[in-house]
C-alpha cells in the first residue's frame, strides 16, 4: 500500500502530478486525436526533486531477457536515438537542446543474478541497451510526488514454471498431448526446490516419485533447482532495499508499491510449463506481495508480442493465462483494480520475444509506456 502520510490530503501526493499529466494529455489529444502513439501525452520532467519527506515508492521489475532489455540506444534507424532525434518521438526524454533529460525524482537501479548494482543512477538515457524502464519510470515520476525507484532484478532465459517458481509451488502431473490415450508417460513436474524440472512418474508412487540424481556429463551434481532464480532475484531486491541510502540518497524509508513482469518465452518452449502457466502466475503474484509484505502492491504484466488473441499452441495458452489475471477483463475477482495485463501484439512491429523484437527501441518504449501508464491507472483507482 502506498502511504502518503504527511500530506494535507491523502490524495495530494499522487494527484498533484497526475493532474499535470492529464492536462498535457488533453492538450495533445486535441492536436493528434491520440492515435496509437501515446508518447506525446507524457510531459517532460519538471526538473524538481521528489518530496523526500515521503517514503520511496519502489516498483520491482522482473522477467527475462526483454525485461533486462535488448533495445538499441544508439546507431541505426531502429535505435532510440533515431526515434527521438529523427522521428521526434518520446520527446520527454530530451530537453530543448536535444540532450537526454535526467530525472531528479526517479532512481533506476539494476541487479542481475547476484551482480550489481549494474545501474544506480537518476533516470536518464545512457549508452548500451534499453528495456521498458524509461517508459515505465516517466509516467510514474510524473504522477507521484514521493521519490520513485525502478528496481530491475532479472536475467534472460528464465521460465516461470522452473527458474522463477516461487516457494510453496507444488509438484504436478503432466502428460504430453501426443501420448494421451496411447503409450502415456506421465511426468512429475518439479515443485519449489526440486530438480530436475521433470521426471517419469511411477504409477504406484504418483507425485511422491523421487527423481534420480541430476548429474552433468561428468557425473557432477547440477547446481540448479526449481525456483533458484526466484531466490536470486528476491535476494537482489532485498539487498538493494537494505542499503536504501546507497540506492536513493536521502531516502526516509520505502514502500513496495508495485511489480512489473515481462516474461513467457521460455515457458512457451515447454508444454508442461505452458499448461501450468496460469496457476504459476497467480501464485507468483500472491507470493511477491507476501514476500515484500505489500498486500496492496499493484501488478502489471506484458504479454509476448508474437502472441495473438485466439491463437493456439503453447504461446496461446500462456497468452490466455496472462489475460485471465487482468483485473478488468479476467477471471479473478481478487485482482480487480490491482492487476493489469498489457496486450503487446499491436506494439511488437511484427517481432517476437525470442527475437528480442529485432532490438527495435520503439517496441521497448511503447511496451514500457503502456505498462507505466497502466500502473498509474491502478494507483489512481486505489486512491
Amino acid at each position: 500500500m502506498i502511504d502518503f502520510s504527511g500530506a494535507e490530503d491523502p490524495m495530494t501526493t499522487f494527484t498533484s502530478r497526475f493532474v499535470v499529466t492529464i492536462v498535457a494529455a488533453f492538450t495533445c489529444s486535441a492536436m493528434s486525436t491520440f492515435a496509437q502513439d501515446t508518447t506525446s501525452i507524457i510531459p517532460r520532467p519538471d526538473g524538481q526533486s521528489a518530496d523526500m519527506n515521503k517514503p520511496v515508492q519502489v516498483f520491482i521489475c522482473l522477467g527475462q531477457s526483454n525485461m533486462v532489455g535488448l533495445g538499441k540506444v544508439t546507431g541505426s534507424d531502429i535505435s532510440l536515438e533515431h526515434a527521438v532525434k529523427e522521428k521526434k518521438k518520446y520527446q520527454y526524454l530530451v530537453d530543448d537542446a536535444g540532450a537526454w533529460t535526467e530525472r531528479k525524482d526517479v532512481r533506476f537501479v539494476q541487479y542481475m543474478s547476484g551482480k550489481g548494482p549494474l545501474k544506480n543512477e537518476w533516470m536518464s538515457v545512457t549508452a548500451g541497451n534499453l528495456g521498458p524502464e524509461y517508459g515505465i519510470g516517466h509516467p510514474l515520476g510524473n504522477a507521484i510526488d514521493a521519490p520513485v525507484m525502478i528496481l530491475k532484478c532479472c536475467i534472460g532465459n528464465r521460465s516461470l514454471g522452473w527458474d522463477l517458481l516461487p516457494p510453496g509451488s507444488e509438484r504436478y502431473r503432466f502428460v504430453a498431448e501426443q501420448t494421451i490415450g496411447h503409450d502415456e508417460k506421465p511426468l512429475v513436474y518439479a515443485g519449489y526446490k526440486d530438480k530436475p524440472e521433470s521426471w517419469v512418474m511411477d504409477a504406484e508412487k504418483g507425485l511422491e516419485t523421487e527423481p534420480a540424481p541430476w548429474l552433468d556429463k561428468n557425473g557432477k551434481p547440477i547446481d540448479w533447482y526449481a525456483g533458484k532464480q526466484w531466490d536470486s532475484d528476491i535476494a537482489d531486491a532485498r539487498k538493494a532495499l537494505a542499503d536504501l541510502e546507497k540506492h536513493y540518497p536521502g531516502a526516509k524509508g520505502y514502500e513496495v508499491a508495485g511489480f512489473f513482469l515481462w516474461q513467457g518465452e521460455k515457458d512457451a518452449g515447454n508444454p508442461g510449463h505452458a499448461a501450468r502457466y496460469e496457476t504459476n502466475l497467480v501464485h507468483f503474484i500472491k507470493s511477491l506481495r507476501r514476500e515484500f509484505q505489500a498486500p496492496n502492491a499493484k501488478f502489471v504484466l506484458a504479454t509476448m508480442g508474437e502472441s495473438v488473441k485466439g491463437s493456439g499452441g503453447n504461446g496461446g495458452r500462456i497468452l490466455q493465462a496472462q489475460l485471465a489475471v487482468d483485473g478488468a477483463t479476467g477471471t479473478y475477482p481478487e485482482f480487480k483494480g490491482n492487476v493489469a495485463t498489457i496486450y503487446t501484439n499491436p506494439m511488437a512491429q511484427g517481432g517476437s520475444g525470442n527475437g528480442h523484437y529485432g532490438r527495435k527501441a520503439e517496441v521497448y518504449m511503447d511496451v514500457g509506456e503502456a505498462m507505466g501508464q497502466a500502473m498509474v491507472e491502478l494507483l489512481k483507482e486505489a486512491r
